[in-house]
């Protein structure tokens, strides 16, 4: 028997996955027809691209994508490898120009962009201020990073990135000493949670799950909007990781409610 009882949104916090492919496992709790984008929307309003890291999409790709969706509905994008990790954020105007243009299929619909960076990638205050600013006169929806290199969790780039209205990621696993936070830019607190012990594999357990839904009531009620990406998806886990946080934080809403 299939439950496709809709949780509650809840306002100011989003929650989906990395990709919106569902294990077969899942399926008895979305609706039967549809694309698989469409069935993952019946039940999230978030979900991240990461394919656009990897290859470019077409502007008309995205406008499919954005039409398949519920108008709450939201898209985080990931910029391309080309920017972040070949040209390290140094001089890819054109490219970012190309991607920019792109995403602009998503309409209302690109909640957020997502810029990783590789391990390798130290922090240079002139390249990250000149690469912002020039991102930042393109384009003036919320921005994440996530840095990967032990250099970026320092006060000072946190206040280089507030400036620049850009929020960085909190990852799981925490890899360097200052991680295990959000920084940058206060209003916007995101987070991408790999799975561990085994990154992109292993499923998070429920008490885990129900501290991070106290976490991001606690950041929403101190005025942040708040992403949560599960990316453990290599193994199937991210959709019902996803799905249980989902009810812990209405179920947490709730209570304030009544």
């Amino acid at each position: 028997m299939r439950s496709t009882t809709r949780v509650a949104e809840v306002p100011g916090i989003r929650v989906g996955c990395a990709g919106w492919s569902l294990p077969r496992a899942q399926w008895p709790r979305f609706p039967a027809e549809g694309s698989h984008l469409e069935r993952y929307a019946a039940r999230f309003d978030a979900v991240e691209i990461d394919t656009s890291f990897y290859r470019p999409h077409r502007v008309q790709t995205y406008a499919r994508w954005a039409a398949s969706t519920p108008a709450h509905f939201r898209f985080a994008v990931k910029l391309p490898k080309t920017i972040t990790h070949e040209a390290r954020l140094e001089g890819p105007r054109d490219a970012l120009d190309a991607f920019l243009g792109a995403v602009e299929g998503l309409g209302p619909k690109l909640g957020c962009l997502l810029i990783q960076l590789a391990p390798s990638h130290a922090f240079d205050a002139t390249v990250v201020q000149r690469f912002l600013a020039d991102l930042r006169r393109r384009h003036e929806e919320p921005v994440a990073i996530e840095p990967r290199h032990a250099s970026w969790f320092a006060p000072e780039v946190d206040a280089l990135l507030a400036r620049q209205r850009v929020a960085r990621v909190l990852a799981d696993p925490v890899l360097h000493a200052g991680g295990e936070w959000p920084g940058g830019w206060p209003q916007l607190v995101y987070l991408r949670l790999h799975g561990r012990p085994r990154v992109y594999w292993s499923a998070y357990d429920e008490a885990l799950l129900e501290r991070l839904a106290l976490r991001l009531q606690q950041a929403r009620d101190e005025g942040a909007a708040c992403w949560c990406i599960l990316d453990n998806t290599a193994g199937g886990e991210a959709v019902g990781n996803a799905l249980t946080l989902k009810a812990r934080l209405s179920h947490r809403i709730n209570q304030e409610t009544t």
